[in-house]
């Protein structure tokens, strides 16, 4: 069985006490309601998935409630370490020292627009001339 350790209770316990709660270190947009569609799908919808560290965002559900972040190596499914919420990311022997993160840090590099397909004939219901 897989044991993680909570940063809070300081003791290690195992993964069915727990619950992923997706990437660490995802900036909320200063005023959301003023940014594009393709910020907010940036923001609300892509994320890296890395092979190799990921930094993960876990809940201890069965224990202390509280939020923390987490280093996980996702080809080994092993936890490097784990660190309270609201703590920069740690830096890691043999890894570049992390960048502070931007705005939009996992919005994609370019984007293709798609149209939507053209309407052939009359809509459902219409009734014909």
């Amino acid at each position: 069985m897989l044991l993680i350790r909570c940063p809070y209770c300081q003791e290690e316990r195992p993964e069915l006490e727990f619950r992923h709660a997706g990437e660490a270190h995802i900036a909320r947009p200063a005023n959301i309601a003023e940014i594009s569609d393709e910020e907010f799908e940036a923001y609300f919808f892509i994320r890296s998935n890395p092979k190799g560290l990921a930094y993960e965002r876990w809940r201890h559900i069965h224990g202390c409630a509280r939020f923390f972040n987490a280093v996980r190596d996702t080809v080994s499914d092993k936890f490097v370490t784990t660190y309270k919420a609201g703590e920069p990311k740690p830096a890691l022997p043999g890894t570049p020292a992390p960048a502070k993160p931007a705005v939009h840090a996992n919005a994609p590099a370019a984007r293709k627009s798609v149209k939507a397909p053209a309407r052939r004939g009359p809509a459902k219901g219409a009734k014909k001339p």
